[in-house]
């Protein structure tokens, strides 16, 4: 139907905060006249074949009601069409969102968003593994090294619940991580690095609002890359907390590079990356920038 408003709901929901959040936004968007409907799928990939169905059939927007993992797989479901995406934030972190200028702690703002209809379009990067897979789309940062290291060591963990699981993995990984030797190579220029992170950004911020590339622009038909070169346990944990306010771009042993296609290859070790927090790869891994690919629903927008 074309007038309707379909909702992607995260299908490893469960109750909590996030499903109790649903109902005042569904009210919300359906004030707006238009008929809205629901997709909760048994799993991602039966989430992702739904959200393509319905896509298919031309609906006025598919909203993803979530954190950024399911931004992700909204995205690959209205990449190149013409149905907007909405994004309505009820994650951990809510990093695109917070990138587009959609409220991130206020879901019924963002359902206002979504039926007020301002559309801008932004771009997308395509993520190649090399393998018999189908490239997949990012629209946040995609990073690789430590912080993807802590996030497989966190996934491996039953406890402690939430956030504290990812601050006991990243004790951890300190304990035993060493600089990774990458090839990096920018709209066709190799180069070695050392390194303990690469971050290929669309957006400025993961990891709730660690402003990783804090000059990226989401329509300006670049990647920001970032390397962190070989750094000490210690140094590596002083410069850490500068990262949320973007003051660790000063630091010598970082690196900012613009390009709009960029492959890395890990040269001592499968290297797995994590894109708008989910995985992918391992390494190598080609990132290659598609302008104006995505039509957003943002605020104070008609483009």
């Amino acid at each position: 139907m074309a007038d309707e408003i379909v909702v992607l709901v995260n299908p490893a929901a469960r109750g909590g905060r996030t499903l109790r959040l649903l109902d005042p936004v569904l009210r919300r968007l359906r004030a707006g006249g238009r008929p809205v409907s629901v997709i909760v799928g048994t799993s991602a990939e039966d989430a992702l074949g739904r959200a393509r169905e319905a896509v298919a059939a031309g609906p006025a927007a598919l909203v993803a009601f979530g954190g950024d993992g399911l931004v992700h797989l909204a995205v690959q479901a209205v990449a190149g069409t013409a149905v907007p995406l909405g994004i309505v934030p009820a994650g951990t972190g809510n990093d695109i969102a917070d990138a587009l200028g959609i409220p991130r702690k206020d879901p019924l703002a963002a359902a206002d968003i979504v039926t007020a209809g301002g559309c801008r379009m932004i771009d997308a990067a395509r993520l190649g593994t090399g393998g018999d897979e189908p490239d997949e789309w990012f629209a946040g940062v995609l990073a690789c090294g430590f912080d993807s290291r802590v996030n497989e060591r966190a996934n491996a963990m039953t406890r402690p619940p939430g956030m504290a699981k990812y601050l006991v993995a990243l004790v951890r990984e300190l304990r035993s991580f060493t600089p990774i030797a990458f090839r990096i190579t920018l709209d066709g220029e190799a180069a070695e690095h050392e390194a303990m992170l690469v971050a290929v950004a669309n957006t400025r911020s993961y990891g709730a609002g660690m402003r990783v590339c804090p000059d990226a622009r989401p329509d300006d038909g670049l990647l920001d890359v970032l390397v962190v070169g070989a750094l000490s346990t210690g140094e590596f944990l002083r410069i850490f907390p500068h990262v949320y306010r973007g003051g660790h771009t000063g630091h010598p042993a970082v690196t900012l590079r613009r390009a709009r296609r960029v492959e890395i290859e890990a040269l001592d070790g499968d290297v797995v990356a994590y894109a708008d927090g989910e995985r992918a790869g391992p390494a190598p891994l080609t990132c290659a920038v598609e302008p104006g690919v995505l039509r957003v629903l943002v605020p104070g927008s008609t483009a």
